[in-house]
């Protein structure tokens, strides 16, 4: 009766040690492609701002945004759009093949944060954002609370942010923007959270594999990245140091 018992909590931990190493081999492929991406748009955003003829092809002689400059702002929105509607139909490398031009698209668009913030403040935002996100997404992977609710709220959060940034075009409020900034950092910063548990779950669950696994694991990366960059902006317009 012992060793039947022994041997079925042997089976027990057998199989939970099995998840916990899936989950993370799955978790691991996630914030790899995300560091990836990051990196492709970090490169790509220091080139074009350091580079005159590049930025020349993104802002007209008046000043203003040039048509090669709204492509570049707007694109990677299509981008995102695309990667989700033709998710179960295009293939692990051309969904691979999308993220790293979404990338790129995504540095190029971010290069003008260099025209506007000094490139000490930028960088520093960069490692308060990355300290955040990280301290975060330790939350999201350790906690045993169910997040579904709190994200969920998050969500709606976002939602509203949208729909007043959209309003604030029109009204220019400095004040409506401070806020819209303060509440962008907390939805951002609860949603990685959120985000990293629900792909952990997915991780674990054992239910995605092969081809499909590469996908998820893409997307699950996609996911995060926006975390990250929407986080990282909204502390920019928060503690960013506006250049003369």
């Amino acid at each position: 009766m012992f060793d039947q018992n022994q041997n079925s909590y042997l089976g027990y931990r057998g199989a939970e040690r099995e998840v916990a190493q899936t989950s993370k081999t799955f978790m691991s492929g996630v914030f790899s492609w995300m560091a990836i991406a990051l990196a492709i748009s970090a490169f790509t955003a220091f080139l074009f701002a350091s580079s005159p003829s590049f930025m020349g092809m993104l802002i007209s002689p008046t000043g203003g945004m040039s048509i090669m400059g709204w492509i570049v702002m707007l694109a990677p929105i299509g981008f995102v759009l695309l990667m989700s509607a033709r998710f179960e139909k295009m293939s692990s490398g051309n969904l691979a093949i999308m993220f790293g031009l979404y990338a790129v698209l995504m540095g190029a668009s971010l290069s003008f944060i260099f025209l506007i913030y000094t490139f000490g403040s930028i960088a520093k935002t960069f490692v308060i954002a990355a300290g955040m996100f990280g301290l975060m997404a330790i939350v999201g992977y350790t906690t045993k609370t169910d997040l579904t609710k709190f994200g969920q709220l998050m969500l709606m959060a976002l939602i509203g942010i949208i729909i007043a940034s959209l309003v604030n075009m029109f009204m220019g409020s400095p004040m409506i923007d401070y806020v819209i900034s303060i509440i962008g950092v907390m939805v951002f910063t609860g949603l990685t959270a959120y985000d990293v548990q629900k792909l952990k779950n997915i991780g674990a669950s054992g239910m995605v594999s092969g081809e499909m696994a590469k996908k998820v694991t893409i997307m699950g990366a996609l996911t995060l990245y926006l975390d990250f960059i929407n986080l990282f902006l909204f502390l920019l317009r928060l503690f960013g140091n506006r250049r003369d």
